[in-house]
């Protein structure tokens, strides 16, 4: 896509392209492996090479040396993360890498989300429940407007950046462009805001929203919470323009131009609704009349009845519940077509950097197929059109075709990067810190839970942190609960909203909390020096969460920390222990031979403690109590409403059991609320 803005004090012009070069401004410079994984990536990326992969150890600073290689390329990027846990600390560490450039987050703004399912077997349909996140939402449009507005732009995104999205092209068409002495009466410029899908609120101006008062009209962007819009009328023109506080509605600053851009993603050119009604209809039509030759009564009238209400919707308001459904027909796009999504809204040449690629890469290839399995049964039994297929994520094809160059990092690659990157490959090996991988204990199983809390505990009083991973969620909550007596603790798992993930993790940092209990999210790529434990419970419990890999990079966290331990709690040696302990040992024997030849003594990684995520977006911060209220009330109502399917199919004992924890919950609740 072609177009592009530029980005000024105040202005934006559509069709510009900004000449701004990436800054990277740190303390230090390229040491250890650094400076050969940075040449060797570099060379085979102006070579014009497709594929190419960094072996980066924990703590040898890889995400530096990414840095290095963006600012090198001065190429947008787009950062991939696996979870959104990580893609947070990877912003926060790109943000002060790169302050004077635009470094912008997109992860799905999902707190909750129940997909539209239908289960034949029990004849079952799951409508589509979510919450929507709307600091998330609003970074989100952060992303996409910075993309249209400045090259110096680089996105740290989940998965989600491969699901669909509006396209950009009826994006950019959308832009309202505002300049002082522009030719537009009030009531034409309110028309455009109801078709940019903003909302009329004269009592709060939210976000999305505008109020009127006379001549005057104030406009709260979609990609923002603070500073909003306030655009005078004079005669048939605009007579002035400028950024106001939100709350106060005392002016900020006076601008010359400005844009507003679309509330939503999914929009298109009201005059262009009549004919994608058409199209849709007529698609009605054909499904309508292969139901009816089928015999397919019931389907037939479900279909039927739906689709008309969507259609009425859009009709008469331009949008429509579960538009994104009928995003082939807005973007108008054939059958099977790949639908547009965040990779769209880059320029034609940019980096993408798939971080802890060995997870990351099969989340990208298998996200379509199980998107698509679950929407062809709704399909089926009339629940949708045939052209909802078409609001998929890409298949790995179809990504890798979007994709400029791709580097892949991890400290474990897997089999599939290896191959496609051949001999395109660098390691960091050496950590600059002098830091070697640690040894590995292994202990006995039989005890594990109370030996940990031993062990914690010395950890704990020489002021150390410490990890502990679980096989499942509800094992996590336990054992937060069981220590809860003796030590800090919290626990971290995919239930938690993923700003206060972020928030979590800086509180282990800061000393808020000792002991940190979760399950797959405490392996890949979070960065803690503090912490001096790391324990693996169930560690011969063969499977991927105790597989080499897996195991190989839970070690990892230990590796920051010059005092810290690793201890494997397992009754037998396993193929993946016996894996990870002879790659770390392999990595073991390189740093030290590398620290004897240079003198070098090791050190524990001193950082500082990264921004919170809600001070760097303007958010409402909550403290750690408030954090804990939410966990616990978050946890109520989940086991709530199990205790309520249980009693629904009389399983009478466990709905008892549920009840007597929600009870328990509650009186936690109590004590956090009051400070105790």
């Amino acid at each position: 896509m072609a177009v592009r803005s530029l980005q000024g004090e105040g202005s934006i012009a559509l069709g510009i392209i900004t000449l701004v070069r990436f800054s990277l401004q740190a303390p230090y410079s390229p040491a250890g492996d650094q400076p050969q994984a940075i040449a060797a990536t570099l060379r085979h990326l102006d070579a014009g090479q497709k594929h190419q992969v960094v072996l980066g150890v924990t703590g040898s600073g890889k995400t530096f040396t990414v840095a290095q290689i963006i600012a090198a390329r001065q190429q947008p990027a787009l950062i991939i993360a696996p979870n959104k846990t990580l893609a947070a600390q990877l912003y926060m560490e790109m943000k002060s890498l790169f302050p004077a450039n635009q470094v912008e987050f997109f992860i799905s703004y999902y707190d909750y989300y129940q997909p539209e399912a239908y289960v034949v077997s029990t004849n079952t349909y799951i409508e589509k429940e979510s919450s929507i996140n709307d600091d998330i939402d609003k970074m989100r449009h952060q992303a996409t407007r910075a993309l249209f507005e400045c090259q110096d732009t680089i996105i740290v995104a989940s998965v989600s950046c491969i699901y669909g999205l509006g396209s950009p092209e009826n994006y950019a068409k959308l832009v309202c462009s505002l300049a002082i002495g522009q030719e537009m009466d009030r009531d034409t410029f309110l028309g455009q805001l109801v078709d940019l899908h903003y909302s009329r609120s004269d009592k709060e101006l939210g976000r999305g929203n505008f109020r009127v008062r006379g001549d005057r009209v104030d406009v709260l962007p979609a990609h923002h919470d603070r500073e909003a819009v306030r655009v005078d009328f004079g005669q048939q023109q605009i007579v002035a323009l400028a950024l106001i506080d939100v709350i106060s509605g005392k002016e900020l600053r006076q601008v010359e131009s400005l844009s507003l851009y679309p509330n939503s993603h999914y929009l298109t050119e009201r005059q262009n609704m009549p004919t994608i009604v058409q199209e849709i209809l007529r698609d009605l039509g054909v499904r309508l009349r292969e139901f009816r030759a089928q015999g397919k009564e019931l389907e037939y009238q479900r279909l039927e009845q739906r689709t008309l209400r969507d259609v009425e919707a859009l009709e008469q308001l331009g949008f429509c519940p579960g538009i994104e459904n009928y995003a082939r027909y807005l973007n108008g796009l054939a059958v099977g077509e790949p639908p547009p999504t965040l990779l769209d809204y880059f320029p034609q040449k940019f980096l993408t950097i798939i971080d802890e690629s060995h997870i990351t890469a099969p989340q990208i290839r298998g996200m379509y197929h199980g998107d698509r399995s679950r929407k062809q049964v709704l399909v089926e039994h009339g629940f949708r059109l045939p052209a909802a297929l078409d609001n998929r994520p890409l298949n790995f094809d179809e990504f890798l075709a979007k994709s400029d160059q791709i580097l892949y990092i991890s400290a474990t690659p897997g089999t599939y990067e290896l191959t496609m990157a051949a001999e395109r490959y660098a390691e960091i090996i050496i950590r600059p810190t002098g830091l070697v991988d640690p040894v590995i204990e292994v202990r006995s199983a039989t005890d594990q839970v109370a030996d940990f809390g031993r062990q914690a505990q010395v950890v704990i009083k020489r002021g150390g942190r410490a990890l502990v991973t679980t096989l499942t969620k509800r094992m996590a909550e336990d054992l937060s609960m069981h220590y809860r007596q003796e030590m800090r603790v919290r626990y971290l798992h995919a239930d938690i909203d993923s700003l206060e993930r972020a928030a979590l993790l800086r509180d282990l940092r800061k000393g808020e909390y000792d002991v940190l209990v979760g399950i797959n999210l405490l392996r890949e790529g979070l960065d803690l020096p503090e912490v001096e434990l790391v324990a693996v419970l169930d560690a011969d419990k063969e499977g991927f969460l105790r597989s080499k890999t897996s195991l190989t990079q839970i070690v990892g966290r230990a590796a920051r920390n010059v005092s810290a331990r690793v201890i494997f709690y397992a009754d037998r040696i396993t193929d993946s222990i016996a894996a990870c302990q002879r790659e770390t040992e392999r990595r073991r024997e390189r740093q030290l031979a590398f620290n004897r030849q240079h003198g070098i003594v090791p050190q524990t990684v001193q950082k500082e403690l990264p921004r919170d995520l809600r001070e760097i977006f303007g958010l409402q911060q909550k403290s750690r109590l408030a954090i804990a209220s939410s966990e616990v009330d978050k946890a109520i109502v989940k086991k709530n409403k199990a205790m309520q399917k249980a009693a629904a199919m009389l399983d009478f004992e466990r709905a008892a059991q549920l009840r007597d924890e929600i009870k328990v919950l509650k009186q936690a609740l109590l004590e956090v609320d009051s400070g105790s």
